[in-house]
């Protein structure tokens, strides 16, 4: 079958659509947030692709599976395995890391233990086994007349009597023993401790260096070996002194014995090669003093150290810090950044020196002498002996995860790091960003053999490392922890994997991969697509990116506007025939019919700045910057330049501790400057407004809670003597008990998927029939709860505060949403504006910094021109807002850009370019500059 057919496709806001697809074609389905393209991609194709998947396995494999609910659709034919890669973290798990995921890591473990170099960890010489013949030429080279003895090592530093060991040595016929070095005679009673360590040693003979001992210190060796296990002892009669041979792998120098190199030396995952220490997780929950103390300017007296607070954590602690003050001459009443580096470090981590306190309490008073016990050691020892979860819990919000001290954070165990290719151990290799790994195994220099060995392993690495490359992720590292990804991060990934895999005939449903990434790189994404294309496979992406969408070979567009309003196809053919179509919104803003204004002019802003001073945290070379106020500022860069770096990870912690004496924990930086002509950051991401089916745009908003009093101050609710609380449908009283406020009821079919099924009793209404006869305008609680906003604007005209609540969220472009919709049917951007129409409904002073990280996820450009309209009228206001953002028609339209880059990662960190897009398009080494000269 040429094509996928899809008929009467009905879920979500899908209007009985049908279309085809065809199939081994690159398709872009594209149309406004909220339209329909994810219903139609995800909830139906990719859907039903996996439920055939998973009806075609065993009722046994099944229960562990789940089954997927079958879509709302008449029937899809032409249907290929479906592969779904979408915008989700890939994985929680802290043992998951980029190497992991995309297996490279499992090829670098074979690689080091089949041409990897052993080294001591202590001496840092090479480590090599050695055959019978080349320790015994070894010890042939020994002055004439030495006297040594041959140990063979039965017993190392093992717990034990030993009984059986003992007699089974004697019966073999050897006569002397060292143990714990002291020789024995076996014929005595030897009665070992078994609750101490022991070392046995077989003396297997005694010999003095002469010409004519080779043959006899052959023999000699060869069962020493042998009954060591592959290890000998030489010891020295008159110095005492050991020299250690093995078969296996050894240092002579430090007398440590090695394994033999396998892959599972270099797994974190494994006891053979992890970290003891942290177990291979590379890092440890610690005592973090930046948390105990996070305002210098408090003195002690008024909570600089906030475990203690204001009453210095009792009359008990209290007496010994005043004891330690004295005895130091430092006040508890001046800020903290006025005492002594020195003394600061005792009041934390204690003081050996013993200290006078005198204390009273109703049963005690007197002076007494003790150690000061130091705030860290005491929330340690306290986290380490508590049963009570309550606190472990309060300890923690004064611990933070900081890298092993024993490994620094590379999870791995000291001989596995002492095993090298070329100058380069395992840890050091994964720390490279995957550019430069790339080169250092191209450029890998092997002996005859360990090329021949190496020349498989080496293919294998280079062709994933260069498909990573190829969707733009050149500037991460193998070692980079898979949580810390960002979804358009951990998506190309993905792809990156199935590249590697090579399948055919496979359906891809990905969803918009462009995310994250500079115009720049787009080309090297799309050139991917179509090579997976030409190897024979079906590539549906939901994108809104104008190159994507040009060279694809399929254009199915949604529309025509979003929610109840969108739910059909506009348009379905071949990518070039969309120019012309007067009916696709896509189209017009393709062929350049319909576009986004450039601005008039830049705003001058209120001729203030945050200067952020000396920020050094991850790839950041040590850079300032200054925030113009009162404007609209893009920070923009290539992928991997440190943008969420400097903003979300450092900026915004520092403000938030600044203004609301936050928890988080900045990333390095040398000062802040500014921050007093602020008075609120607020952070507004794509995250859902909540997690639930019971949370929805009117109560996040606060529409819903004039609503209720709305209801509750009619002349029937007063008779009845209803209060706000009886139109909630989260509390007993005027909800539904049947379902509890949900109109559904979830039926769990245990081999099948879970259903949920109307509720009978409410018949999906949330409410009992008492709450239901209260009417206003002749409308019950639940109907206005089914209103769309721009039906609910009419409703409410002469309502002021919930007419301007919805008059925003019409203006934000959702007014085809209903009140009362499940927040987890709402996209990412749909969540973003909703957050948006919420802040501009609220009065503000005019002084809030807002930062949107990427806000075009998701956004079409008829979105992305309303998204814009919001932000100009909260600058306006005379707020600042500052956007992390690739898009160009939002970079074209800001006041203020600030650049960074070079490159992504250990290239990147730098500031390229700064001023308003003009200035910046004129900068020839500004990649944003080059597309951004385009634009305006």
């Amino acid at each position: 079958m040429k094509n996928l057919i899809v008929k009467g496709a009905r879920e979500n806001n899908l209007k009985n659509i049908s279309i085809e697809i065809p199939r081994n074609n690159f398709v872009v389905i594209t149309g406004l947030s909220g339209s329909g393209k994810s219903s139609l991609a995800f909830n139906t194709i990719y859907a039903e692709g996996q439920r055939r998947y998973v009806e075609s396995l065993s009722a046994y494999a099944r229960q562990f599976l789940g089954v997927m609910e079958k879509p709302k659709v008449d029937y899809i034919e032409g249907l290929s395995p479906a592969i779904s890669i979408e915008q989700k973290t890939t994985n929680r798990n802290p043992r998951s890391t980029i190497g992991t995921i995309t297996e490279i890591y499992d090829y670098l473990r074979l690689l080091f233990a089949r041409v990897g170099k052993q080294h001591c960890p202590k001496c840092k010489n090479e480590v090599d086994s050695q055959t019978p013949q080349q320790i015994v030429d070894s010890i042939l080279k020994l002055k004439e007349g030495t006297k040594f003895q041959i140990l063979s090592p039965v017993v190392n530093e093992k717990k034990g009597e030993f009984k059986d060991v003992l007699a089974g040595i004697a019966k073999q016929g050897f006569q002397r023993l060292r143990i714990d070095n002291e020789i024995k005679d076996i014929a005595d009673k030897i009665a070992l401790k078994k609750t101490v360590k022991h070392t046995i040693e077989i003396v297997v003979d005694r010999l003095i260096m002469n010409d004519s001992i080779k043959d006899r210190l052959t023999a000699s060796i060869e069962l020493a070996l042998k009954m060591g296990r592959g290890v000998v002892t030489i010891n020295f009669l008159e110095s005492k002194k050991d020299i250690f041979f093995s078969q296996n792998f050894a240092c002579i120098k430090c007398n440590i014995s090695f394994e033999k190199l396998e892959p599972r030396l270099f797994s974190f995952n494994s006891p053979f090669g992890a970290c003891k220490k942290c177990d291979g997780l590379g890092t440890l929950l610690n005592i973090d003093p930046d948390l105990i103390v996070t305002d210098n300017n408090l003195s002690i007296s008024r909570g600089a150290i906030r475990p203690i607070g204001e009453n210095l954590g009792g009359r008990w602690s209290e007496s010994k810090l005043k004891s330690l003050s004295e005895k130091y001459s430092f006040s508890l009443h001046e800020p903290w950044k006025l005492i002594n580096p020195e003394i600061q470090n005792i009041i934390l981590y204690g003081d050996k020196k013993k200290i006078n306190v005198n204390y009273s309490s109703k049963s005690f008073k007197g002076e007494y002498s003790t150690k000061y016990e130091g705030i860290i050691p005491r929330l340690n020892r306290r986290y380490k002996q508590t049963r009570s979860g309550y606190i472990r819990s309060w300890i923690e919000n004064f611990m933070s995860v900081q890298d092993c001290p024993s490994c620094k954070g590379s999870r791995l165990s000291p001989n596995s790091l002492s095993v090298f290719i070329e100058d380069k151990n395992i840890n050091n290799i994964v720390n490279q960003n995957i550019k430069s790994l790339s080169e250092f195994i191209i450029s890998l220099k092997l002996n005859r053999q360990g090329h021949e060995i190496a020349k498989p392993i080496i293919m294998e690495i280079r062709s994933r490392l260069e498909f990573l490359i190829n969707v733009g992720l050149s500037y991460l590292t193998l070692s980079r922890s898979a949580s810390t990804l960002s979804g358009g991060e951990a998506q190309r990934i993905r792809l990156a994997t199935q590249i590697g895999s090579q399948l055919m005939g496979v359906l891809y449903i990905l969803d918009e991969p462009s995310i994250g990434l500079h115009q720049r790189d787009n080309i090297k994404l799309i050139q991917t697509l179509q090579y997976l294309r030409d190897i024979g496979n079906t590539i549906i992406v939901v994108e809104h990116d104008k190159d994507a969408m040009l060279a694809s070979d399929w254009i199915v567009d949604i529309g025509p506007g979003a929610g109840i309003n969108g739910g059909e196809v506009i348009f379905s053919g071949e990518s070039k025939k969309i120019l012309k179509n007067k009916k696709s919104l896509t189209g017009k803003y393709l062929n350049g019919s319909k576009s986004i204004p450039l601005p008039k002019q830049y705003r001058k802003g209120n001729k203030k700045f945050i200067n952020l001073i000396g920020a050094r945290g991850n790839n950041l070379k040590d850079i300032s910057i200054s925030i113009p106020l009162s404007k609209f500022v893009c920070v923009t860069g290539v992928s991997g330049s440190g943008k969420s770096t400097l903003i979300n990870q450092t900026l915004f912690p520092i403000l938030s501790r600044e203004l609301f004496s936050s928890n988080l924990k900045p990333l390095d930086f040398s000062g802040i400057e500014g921050s007093l002509y602020i008075d609120k950051i607020i952070n507004i991401t794509q995250s859902p407004i909540g997690r639930t089916p019971r949370s929805n745009p009117s109560t996040y908003t606060g529409i819903f809670t004039h609503i209720r009093e709305l209801f509750s101050k009619l002349p029937e609710s007063n008779l009845r003597g209803y209060r706000p609380g009886r139109f909630s449908f989260n509390v007993k009283g005027g909800r539904c008990e049947s379902c509890e406020g949900g109109g559904v009821i979830k039926i769990e079919m245990h081999f099948l998927a879970d259903m949920y099924i109307e509720c009978e009793q409410c018949n999906g209404k949330r409410y009992n029939r008492d709450t239901l006869e209260i009417n206003y305008k002749n409308k019950n609680i639940f109907d206005v709860l089914d209103m769309t906003v721009d039906d609910a604007l009419n409703f409410f005209v002469n309502h002021q505060p919930i007419k301007r609540k919805l008059q925003t969220l019409k203006d934000v472009g959702l007014g085809y949403i209903k009140l009362g919709q499940s927040a987890i049917t709402l996209s990412g951007g749909e969540s973003q504006r909703i957050k948006l129409s919420t802040e501009l409904s609220k009065i503000g002073t005019g002084r809030t910094f807002y930062i949107l990280d990427e806000p075009t996820t998701g956004l079409h450009f008829e979105d992305i021109k309303m998204l814009l309209n919001v932000i100009h009228r909260l600058v306006d206001n005379g707020n600042t807002v500052l956007v992390i953002e690739h898009n160009m028609d939002v970079i074209k339209s800001s006041d203020w850009i600030i650049d960074l880059g070079p490159e992504g990662g250990d290239e990147g960190g730098e500031i390229i370019a700064e001023g308003t897009p003009h200035d910046v398009s004129l900068i020839k080494d500004s990649y944003t500059g080059q597309f951004l000269a385009k634009e305006l």
